[in-house]
């Protein structure tokens, strides 16, 4: 993608390794917030699920009749603009991770939306509640209203 790799390096602390050894991909508590009100407004949805046709994209809850994706971004990974840090200690090497992260969820973005469909993003520190306002939203475009 025109960019170099910066080489790992070794964790700052041996509990700073354990830390990040622990950290889930998926099922984190803000995803099962959210997923957990989608579900008590009566929708259903497939989770942790790759869109046909698109490899390398997997989405936190996906609305496949809908064509709806839905990310749940964490604030220190995908760079929060309100919760995001980098860390003192080698900053020069998560400086470059982080980045290559949020170009990864721009592209998955585009791709998607490129392929006709909808993406929603929400930060982890979002009401469960807004968040769920937004999906429903979302879902709601391009959607015959009820007379």
């Amino acid at each position: 993608m025109g960019h170099t790799a910066v080489e790992r390096p070794p964790a700052s602390s041996k509990e700073v390794s354990e830390r990040m050894r622990r950290v889930r991909q998926r099922d984190t508590a803000p995803e099962l917030r959210l997923r957990s009100e989608l579900h008590r407004r009566g929708l259903r949805y497939r989770v942790d699920a790759s869109v046909s046709g698109i490899p390398r994209k997997r989405v936190d809850i996906l609305f496949s009749s809908a064509r709806l994706a839905v990310y749940v971004d964490g604030c220190f990974w995908h760079s929060c603009p309100e919760h995001g840090l980098i860390p003192r200690a080698n900053r020069e090497w998560w400086t470059h991770k982080l980045a290559a992260v949020q170009r990864r969820d721009a592209e998955a973005t585009t791709v998607l939306e490129a392929a006709g469909w909808k993406v929603v993003r929400v930060w982890e520190h979002e009401d469960p509640a807004e968040a769920a306002d937004a999906v429903v939203a979302a879902l709601a475009v391009g959607t015959p209203s009820a007379v």
